[in-house]
């Protein structure tokens, strides 16, 4: 009985081995090489600069080069195409912006977030209109005004063709304006302070720059409650106007990418955003930090593009 024992014992041992080779072998090695992370906009943006940081940070988690690089076109489209049918083994990553959300619901795109794996939420800023300093529009609604005397006349240099912040104040006030259309605020911003547009609408941090150097004047800001750092520019509410809106970016890889691999990038992007070299950056930049891992990410994607939906079936474009 106990020789029965002792080869039924053996017979476990050896199995239970085998059995852990294979998970040893079935185990992904992650990650071994340079992994690219694919801004869809052109570099000196926001999405770049909170892109770069972000990089930055997390090569300390990943312990291998993440390099940025810029797809630009379709206002974001082409670069988040890219990252979509990229392979799905994790060494190639993207920057994701609320344009993911927009651009389908306006028949503009294929592209949807469907077609990605959320990785992390890092970052939502509002919009913000300036012009120059020299510029005849004091407030928010100087230019409406003037827009409502002049219906297509004054220029508007848009950081996205089409503009989701623009559409959705001409959509409200039944006014009309010039688009012009750049590929990204690194272009738009200097069109105006080159007097070839009239103003425009970006995040803070992405013309905190040009306002701090007197190149630009902040007019109103589409958020509920003043900026920290722009705390003489009135909101939108302020101004008699229920107009909020912003933009927002997060990681994301390729559908169908390992679950393993969405782990270690899940780990990895969560220290970085608590990183204290990426929160300095983010603050001293004006850029805001949004955290939210992969399940709530989804989620807030869902919102947002009821919020969207219920705007775009509203407008005329």
């Amino acid at each position: 009985m106990k020789r029965l024992v002792s080869v039924l014992a053996g017979v476990f041992l050896v199995t239970a081995l085998l059995h852990a080779g294979g998970a040893a072998e079935d185990e992904v090695e992650y990650p071994t090489d340079d992994i690219s992370l694919i801004v869809p906009f052109a570099a000196g943006g926001g999405t770049d600069a909170v892109g770069r940081a972000l990089a930055n940070a997390v090569e300390n988690y990943l312990e291998v080069p993440v390099t940025v690089v810029n797809r630009t076109g379709g206002s974001g489209a082409v670069g988040m195409t890219e990252g979509a049918t990229a392979r799905t083994d994790g060494y190639t990553i993207t920057m994701i912006t609320r344009e993911i959300v927009s651009l389908p619901l306006m028949g503009l795109a294929d592209i949807t977030a469907d077609d990605f794996e959320l990785v992390r939420l890092v970052n939502m800023d509002p919009a913000l209109v300036a012009v120059r300093p020299d510029s005849p529009y004091e407030t928010i609604h100087d230019l409406l005004d003037d827009a409502r005397d002049n219906p297509g006349d004054i220029s508007f240099a848009s950081t996205a063709a089409p503009n989701f912040y623009i559409l959705t104040i001409e959509n409200d006030q039944g006014v009309s304006f010039n688009h012009i259309a750049y590929d990204g605020a690194a272009e738009a911003i200097p069109s105006v302070i080159g007097g070839h547009t009239d103003f425009t609408i970006a995040n803070p941090g992405e013309m905190i720059g040009q306002i701090e150097g007197g190149e630009l004047r902040p007019i109103a800001v589409m958020a509920e409650e003043r900026l920290e750092g722009l705390p003489d520019v009135p909101t939108f509410m302020e101004e008699g106007l229920d107009l909020v809106s912003g933009t927002w970016r997060g990681i994301a890889v390729p559908q169908g990418t390992p679950v393993e691999v969405r782990e270690v990038l899940e780990e990895a992007f969560a220290n970085a955003v608590d990183d204290p070299s990426f929160i300095d950056f983010m603050e001293n930049a004006q850029l805001g930090i949004h955290n939210l891992g992969a399940d709530e990410f989804r989620t807030f994607i869902d919102n947002d593009i009821e919020v969207i939906r219920s705007i775009v079936d509203e407008m005329d474009f």
